[in-house]
């Protein structure tokens, strides 16, 4: 599936692995961009941007809109130096600035189709009452590395000891909401893609 991605992306992705902040590995962008093919969503949320590359992928794939949300200033940067070469600044709305105080500033509630969590994992648990809030009925919520080396279902180390348990409870209460199917995939450091089931 990313054979097909953009020559000039795929170099820019092979970069980043090579550097010190990494992008979305293949395996997790492959299974996001077959969920961007099936939901055909009209505006995604991507938390945690980075470069900005992921969400280059998923407009080229078929998104109409992106709202990036990225706190560095570098990898913001970086990321609107991305999105001038592809040309898709006028298709990008990105805030630098903390998750925390965007998500809950954000008002457009059902908004997004699909939003991607790969923000601080400590925070996760922070964020999830604002992505349910802004994902729409049939839409997916996508949470990266939640599987944290093999921490989260193994023995940590004393030093992750607590961001494991963070991603447990944040994998419970996903796995406990009514109002979400959720599948944890070996992907990566792993890969859950909870779906938001219509409301009645």
């Amino acid at each position: 599936m990313l054979e097909a991605l953009d020559g000039q992306l795929q170099i820019l992705r092979e970069r980043a692995k090579e550097g010190r902040d990494p992008t979305a590995a293949d395996e997790t962008l492959a299974r996001l961009l077959s969920l961007v093919r099936e939901i055909k969503p009209r505006r995604v949320l991507e938390i945690g941007a980075a470069e900005g590359l992921t969400s280059i992928a998923m407009l080229l794939c078929g998104a109409e809109r992106v709202t990036a949300i990225e706190c560095d200033a570098a990898r913001a940067s970086r990321a609107r130096e991305n999105f001038a070469r592809f040309r898709l600044t006028d298709r990008v709305t990105l805030i630098e600035d903390d998750a925390g105080r965007v998500l809950p500033a954000l008002e457009e509630d059902g908004a997004y189709g699909l939003i991607f969590l790969d923000g601080p994992k400590a925070q996760y648990r922070r964020y999830f009452a604002d992505c349910k809030r802004l994902l729409q009925g049939g839409g997916a919520l996508v949470s990266d590395d939640v599987l944290l080396f093999g921490y989260v279902t193994g023995e940590p180390p004393k030093k992750r000891r607590m961001l494991a348990e963070h991603i447990r409870e944040y994998l419970a209460m996903l796995q406990n909401d009514p109002d979400f199917t959720t599948e944890i995939l070996p992907l990566a450091e792993g890969l859950a893609v909870s779906r938001k089931v219509y409301e009645t």
